[in-house]
């Protein structure tokens, strides 16, 4: 029965199952339409699930070590202008008063405005 449904496309398990229109994975829970066209860009989202977007601002949600410095970048800090990029740190961005640098977007939240 698995051989003819489709890998997870979230985390690439073989152990999906259909339950009624949708296919679902047991290892991470995604649900999807079975054929259903899957973006190649993964959409990147915040520490409480807003869609960040190049461009956006963001705010520092917890206090963050800087690795190879004592530097700490702390917690409320605002970030301008944010990119998006692949890889384990999916933002690249300005920290005012450390620099360039890469965030992981779950902490960060983005600032509406």
């Amino acid at each position: 029965m698995t051989d003819s449904l489709p890998p997870c496309p979230e985390c690439s398990s073989v152990y999906t199952y259909q339950v009624d229109a949708l296919l679902t994975c047991p290892e991470c829970g995604h649900e999807w339409a079975p054929g259903a066209a899957s973006d190649d860009a993964p959409v990147v989202r915040d520490s409480v699930g807003n869609v960040l977007n190049d461009g956006d601002d963001v705010t520092v949600i917890k206090d963050l070590k800087v690795k190879g410095s004592s530097s700490v970048v702390k917690v409320g800090t605002k970030v301008r202008n944010i990119r998006l990029v692949d890889g384990d740190h999916d933002i690249d961005c300005k920290v005012p008063g450390i620099g360039q640098m890469g965030l992981k977007s779950e902490f960060v939240k983005k600032i509406s405005g």
